[in-house]
C-alpha cells in the first residue's frame, strides 16, 4: 500500500504527521529483523535522519532487531559527530559500514543491447547489478530505504533504486552508471525522470530485486536558512512513490532564473562539503543557469582535498577538470588504464568542468593555490573573498555587491538552477 503525504503549508509536514505516516506503513507487518538503508551525512537535509530515528524506535517497540547500513556509495563512513547530528539517539555502534569494493554480491547484468537502445548507441557495454550482501539476506523481513528525491547530475532525479545500486552497490554499477550519465550528457538529464541511468536502475529493480521486501520512504525537502522543510513524504514498495516524488521535487527544487548568470556565488557548508568530489555540486547544479563567459565563485571553507577516496583524489590531481572531450581522449589512451579502471572518477572529471564556457573559482583554506590551479580551476583566498561576498550577509538569489549583480546560493545540494531564456529556447 502506497502512502503519499503532501504538506498543505509552506513550512512542510510536521514531525507528528511524518510519524503517523511511518506508523501506517508498518501496520499489519510481522517483523523480527529489519535493515534500514539511510543516506549518509552528505544528505543531511533529506530529513532521512529523523525518519530513520522514528522507524528505529517504532521497530524496537515492536520487538524487532534493527540493523542500519548507511548508503555511502564511495563516500567516507559516517563519523560519530555526524551520526549524532543526523540520527539522534540511535547507538553509533549499530552502524554497518558499506565497502563498495568488497561487500557486494553480483545479481546479474543489465545487457549491453538494452543500454545501447536507451543511450542512443552512446554506451554498449553491459553493467553488473551488484548490491551489499545484506540486501540479499533472507533473514530480513523488511528493508527500508529512506532518502530524498532531488535533481541529480548523474541520474536526473536522485534516490529510489539508486540508493541500492549506488548507495550500497558495487564498483561496476557505480563506475559505469556515472560514465553513462557523463557520455549521454548531464544537461539532457538533470531534473528529469526516466533518463538512461534511471532506466538502468529500474531494470535492476525489476529483474533482480523484485522479490525482496524493500520499502521506500522518499522525501521532497527544502532547507531555507538550514531549516529542513519536508514538503512531501512518499512511501511505497514499487516505483509509483518515486514517480510522484519526482513531480513534487520538480516543483520545489528547480529554480528558473530570468537570464544567464554572469556571476554566481555558491557557499559550501564546511560540515557537509570536505572535497571537490562533493563540492562540485556547485558546478553541476548551476551550470544550466550560468551565462557564457560568466564566473562561478565557490566559497568552500571545509574543502580539504579533491576525492573522498584517496585513490580517486590521486586521479583528480593527475587528470584534472579539463573538459569532456579532453577527459574522453585521456580515457581512451592505452597508457591511462588507471582512469579506465575508475569510470566513476572519469565521469566526475567531466561533470566538474565547465568545458571552458564559464570560469570556476574555488576559494578554500586548506588546499594551496597551486593545487587548485593544477586540477584546472581558478583559485582565490577564502578569507579575502568573504570580505566581499559574506555568506552571512548575502540573501538567497539576486544581490548587488559594489554595484554588480550577483546570484547567491547558500546550498547547491538542494536544487537545480536553470536559465529560463535558454530552457524556453
Amino acid at each position: 500500500m502506497d502512502i503519499f503525504k503532501i504538506a498543505d503549508r509552506e513550512n512542510g509536514l510536521t514531525n507528528d504527521e511524518i510519524r503517523a505516516a511511518l506508523a501506517e506503513s508498518l501496520k499489519g507487518r510481522e517483523l523480527h529483523r529489519v535493515l534500514i538503508l539511510p543516506p549518509d551525512f552528505t544528505r543531511f537535509h533529506s530529513n532521512a535522519g529523523l525518519i530513520t530515528n522514528i522507524y528505529y524506535h517504532m521497530l524496537k517497540d515492536l520487538g524487532a532487531e534493527v540493523d542500519i547500513l548507511p548508503a555511502l556509495g564511495t563516500h567516507d563512513p559516517v563519523s560519530k559527530e555526524q551520526w549524532d547530528a543526523m540520527f539522534g539517539d540511535i547507538p553509533f555502534e549499530l552502524m554497518i559500514k558499506h565497502d563498495w569494493r568488497h561487500d557486494v554480491v553480483k545479481l546479474g547484468e543489465v545487457p549491453g543491447d538494452y543500454i545501447s537502445e536507451i543511450t542512443e548507441g552512446l554506451w554498449t557495454d553491459p553493467v553488473s547489478v551488484e548490491v551489499n550482501r545484506k540486501v540479499m539476506d533472507e533473514s530480513y523481513d523488511l528493508i527500508i530505504s529512506p532518502g530524498q528525491v532531488v535533481p541529480h547530475e548523474v541520474i536526473g532525479m536522485s534516490n529510489h533504486a539508486k540508493n541500492l545500486f549506488v548507495g550500497v552497490g558495487g564498483s561496476d554499477m557505480i563506475n559505469k552508471s556515472h560514465m553513462v550519465g557523463a557520455v549521454y550528457g548531464m544537461e539532457r538529464m538533470m531534473g528529469k525522470d526516466y533518463t538512461p541511468v534511471r532506466k538502468i536502475f529500474d531494470y535492476g529493480m525489476e529483474h533482480y530485486l523484485n522479490e525482496r521486501p524493500i520499502l521506500f520512504a522518499l522525501t521532497v525537502t527544502t532547507a531555507p536558512g538550514g531549516n529542513i522543510r519536508t514538503h512531501g513524504l512518499f512511501i511505497g514498495e514499487g516505483r509509483e512513490c518515486l514517480t510522484q516524488a519526482v513531480k513534487l521535487a520538480q516543483e520545489k527544487n528547480i529554480d528558473f532564473v530570468e537570464h544567464g548568470l554572469k556571476k554566481c556565488v555558491v557557499y559550501l557548508d564546511p560540515s557537509e562539503f570536505k572535497s571537490t568530489w562533493l563540492g562540485n555540486k556547485a558546478v553541476y547544479r548551476t551550470r544550466m543557469a550560468m551565462a557564457d563567459n560568466g564566473e562561478l565563485i565557490i566559497l568552500a571553507p571545509g574543502v580539504k582535498r579533491f576525492g573522498e577516496d584517496m585513490s580517486v583524489d590521486g586521479l583528480i590531481r593527475k587528470y584534472g577538470y579539463r573538459g569532456r572531450l579532453h577527459t574522453l581522449e585521456e580515457f581512451k589512451k592505452p597508457e591511462n588504464q588507471d582512469l579506465r579502471d575508475n569510470m566513476g572518477a572519469a565521469a566526475h572529471l567531466i561533470h566538474g568542468s565547465s568545458d571552458g564556457r564559464f570560469s570556476i573559482t574555488y576559494c578554500v583554506k586548506d588546499i594551496t593555490k597551486e593545487e587548485i590551479e593544477g586540477v584546472g580551476f581558478e583559485a582565490a583566498d577564502y578569507d579575502e573573498m568573504i570580505q566581499k561576498y559574506d555568506p552571512t550577509k548575502l540573501a538567497y538569489g539576486y544581490n548587488t555587491v559594489d554595484g554588480e549583480e550577483i546570484y547567491f546560493i547558500p546550498n547547491p545540494a538542494l536544487g537545480l538552477w536553470i536559465n529560463k531564456e535558454k530552457f524556453n529556447g
